[in-house]
């Protein structure tokens, strides 16, 4: 293949890209039920006391990585032009007091969130863990007989695959989770790799790959909601 054709392939993606955006940037404008077209809530996964999972080798807490890749996805969502509307800004947990039964408020109030929101998707951003650590990449997960959470995973496991450790043909997995079940719309949960296999977490440590991963979610995402979501 010579460098003009090459060239010429580059620049029709290029020009694809640049209409898929103007697309969505034109749907974000319209209204939908009564609201801005296109709503996303990005979750955070944990905060505050509640790390979640840690590095092998760094011992990097998995609630900080998760809000930073949180936060690089609201920029490319909103810079496409969608209301985004994170459940977690900060470090802190969303619980209020650490007195019992902490965990199931910071769960609820990420629910009411999502509900006062109803958004056209809910993708909450966590990291894995295993004990075989030679388990590797990105796996996407969604309620079992939701349809359009299916299909939303679908979008945003296809830009992982055959991404930095992640298997070209992963599929996407049903999963059984509070953050897919607490709501009906459309709800997946991105496990961006394996903070138990030490390829992932040095990865996972970089900012240079929490920006690529959120570039990878916002491009499912988008995916998804052109072809999800009418004006």
């Amino acid at each position: 293949m010579n460098k003009k054709t090459i060239a010429g392939i580059a620049a029709l993606a290029l020009a694809g890209i640049a209409a898929l955006w103007m697309c969505l940037s034109a749907i974000a404008r319209t209204t939908y039920g009564g609201y801005n077209a296109l709503r996303v809530v990005i979750d955070a996964g944990h905060g505050g006391i509640d790390g979640g999972v840690s590095g092998v080798t760094t011992g990097t807490k998995e609630s900080d990585i998760n809000l930073e890749i949180a936060l690089f996805l609201q920029e490319e969502l909103e810079d496409a032009g969608v209301e985004v509307t994170l459940t977690r800004k900060t470090q802190a947990g969303l619980y209020g007091t650490t007195a019992r039964y902490f965990k199931r408020r910071d769960m609820e109030k990420r629910r009411e969130i999502i509900e006062k929101t109803a958004p056209h998707a809910v993708v909450s951003v966590h990291q894995n863990f295993f004990a075989d650590r030679s388990k590797r990449g990105a796996t996407v997960f969604f309620r079992r007989g939701d349809g359009s959470g299916e299909a939303l995973a679908m979008a945003i496991q296809s830009q992982f695959n055959g991404f930095e450790g992640t298997p070209s043909a992963r599929t996407p997995l049903i999963g059984d989770y509070y953050m897919l079940n607490c709501t009906a719309y459309p709800s997946v949960i991105v496990e961006c790799g394996f903070l138990s296999n030490p390829d992932d977490e040095a990865l996972a440590v970089s900012e240079a790959y929490r920006r690529t991963a959120a570039e990878r979610i916002a491009r499912g995402v988008l995916s998804f909601l052109a072809k999800n979501v009418s004006s």
